[in-house]
This record gives structure tokens, sequence and C-alpha cells, in this order.
């Protein structure tokens, strides 16, 4: 089996270059620029890809930007499935102010997909050979996407003895049922709850929340510089951040779902998953613009917290 399949319904073209200061009006000298394959499902494979695990990408794709795209993950040797569309691929723009250190993050909306083109996507994932152990569905929803597309993913996925692992905000987030686990920052958290959430019983309790609403049945509730909160039947954790120096935050969140998603696809407790996923994020951190982690950096982290948090519990 392969281990991740990713579904990314908005996938992007990433360019991030460098200028010394960002002024209005004046034009703005920059660095070459670097190009990535991107969107939350493309990065999540590309990380499960760069950590030894076996991907495969799933994604609508057009116009130049698609074609790059594609030419991209074929160049980094990441198996894909790309869905051709009418419409173009959409485009993300990160700017490193050198001056300040400070990031400029510009997203475009992307295409409306057709009705036609969703389903293409679905039966994409229900033949995909080998079946996957987990599939990753995660980024932003382009405009158009039919109300209940995500939780036909889900049924179908499930029918394959799939985990269904779900990144996503808003509407969405508060429409899904029957994933295996979902990721949610405390923002999100409160958005899909109606409510604000305040205080750390107040965040298991609505992490609890989604799991008897029939959500997930597993919360990886993301806290930023406090860390994370795994929370499942009979799981109340509390993940502690990861101190590194910060170079950019692009692709963090994705590249904690990806390490996360193979460590579950190789049989490992929820626990040491999350753990993984956290040292993935903070690796990512740790590297320039729209750059994702790096392997020997995943494992020295992953490793060196597992080594501390044993001699805290011994």
């Amino acid at each position: 089996m392969t281990d991740v399949a990713t579904l990314t319904m908005n996938p992007a073209l990433d360019v991030a270059t460098s200028t010394d200061k960002v002024v209005p009006a004046d034009k703005l000298r920059c660095a070459s620029p670097r190009f990535d394959a991107g969107g939350g499902g493309i990065n999540a494979a590309r990380v499960v890809h760069e950590l030894g695990g076996t991907a495969v990408a799933v994604f609508p794709a057009g116009g130049m930007a698609g074609q790059a795209l594609m030419r991209l993950l074929a160049e980094a040797r990441l198996d894909c499935e790309a869905v051709p569309i009418a419409g173009a691929t959409r485009e993300s723009f990160t700017v490193d102010e050198g001056s300040t250190g400070q990031q400029f993050r510009f997203v475009l909306p992307g295409p409306e997909l057709s009705e036609t083109e969703q389903e293409a996507l679905l039966a994409t994932i229900v033949g995909l050979s080998p079946v996957p152990r987990v599939l990753v569905m995660s980024g932003s929803f382009p405009p158009g996407l039919v109300p209940d597309f995500m939780a036909r993913v889900g049924a179908a996925v499930r029918q394959l003895g799939t985990r269904f692992i779900l990144d996503t905000s808003g509407p969405a987030l508060q429409a899904a049922r029957g994933a295996f686990l979902v990721k949610p920052n405390l923002r999100e958290l409160g958005e899909a709850l109606g409510r604000e959430v305040c205080g750390e019983a107040d965040e298991a309790a609505g992490a609890r929340e989604l799991i008897a609403h029939g959500t997930a049945e597993v919360v990886l509730l993301s806290l930023g510089s406090r860390g994370a909160l795994l929370v499942a039947d009979g799981i109340e954790e509390r993940l502690p951040p990861i101190p590194v120096v910060a170079r950019s935050a692009v692709g963090a969140g994705d590249s904690m779902l990806g390490a996360v998603a193979l460590a579950l696809a190789q049989g490992r407790s929820l626990a040491e998953a999350a753990r993984y996923g956290m040292a993935a994020g903070a690796a990512t951190l740790m590297t320039p613009g729209t750059e994702l982690c790096r392997r020997a950096d995943v494992e020295r982290l992953f490793t060196e917290t597992s080594a501390q948090e044993g001699a805290a519990g011994g």
C-alpha cells in the first residue's frame, strides 16, 4: 500500500523572493525567485516524500502555473495524479524583507471548479492503486465547491479502509463528519463551536465537543507558540513547542500534518505521531521562504525531544 495520498483542491505555484525593504510605489529590486509546488495537501505529500515515505498527490491543474507545478513535482520525483481543469492554477507570492526580517505573503483565490471537475477528483481518489493507508485533505477550498463534497470524500475513503485526516476551517470544519483526525488551530476551533475558547480546560473541552459531535475521532489542536493539544478517547496530552530559530512559517502546519500522516501509516501511536509532527513543523520554521522541512532536522529534533521527555518522565 501507498503510505499517504493527499488531496489538494486549490493548489498553488509558490513564488518566494526577498528584497531589502518593502515600500509602497517604489520599484523593488528582488533576489532570484524560488519556485515550489504548493497547497496544503501537496506540501504534506512533499514532506512525506522527504521523510522517506511513499506519497501520491491528487490535485486539479490548469494553465501555465498548473504546468509549472506538475513539472516541479516531476523534478522532485513525487508521484501525482493531476486532474485537468479549464481554469488556471493560482499563484502565491512571498517576500522576505531583509532589513527587518518580516515576511509578506500574497495569496490569490484560485479558479472555480465545475461539478464535472470535482467529480473527476473524487473518482481519482477512489481509483488510486495501491490504496493509501492514510488520505490527507488539506488546504483552502476553491470558489464554487459543492457543499457536500468533503463528506463524500470522507465516506469514499472510509469504504477503502483508509484513515481520513482533514485540515480545514470555517463552515467546512463545522460540516465535517467521520474523519479520523482533524487539526484546527484555536481560532478555527472557536469558529467551529460557535463560541470563544478560553483557557486550557476549555481547549480540551472544545476538542471533546468536536469528537462528541462526530467530526473526528482525534483532535490535534494547534496552539502556536504554546505547542499543541492531542485529544482522543482516553488521551489528553499537551505537546510543548520545540524552540528553534524561525526563518519562515510557510508550510509549517502542512509539514506537521504530513509527518503525522506518515507516522500513523507506519503504525506509530497517536502520541508518537503527534510528536513527530511537532518536530516536522519546527524543522520547517528553520528553513527560508517556501522551503519545507529537511529530514535530518526532523529526525534530530524528534530524537532530542523524545530524549528530554524520557528524562523528565524518569
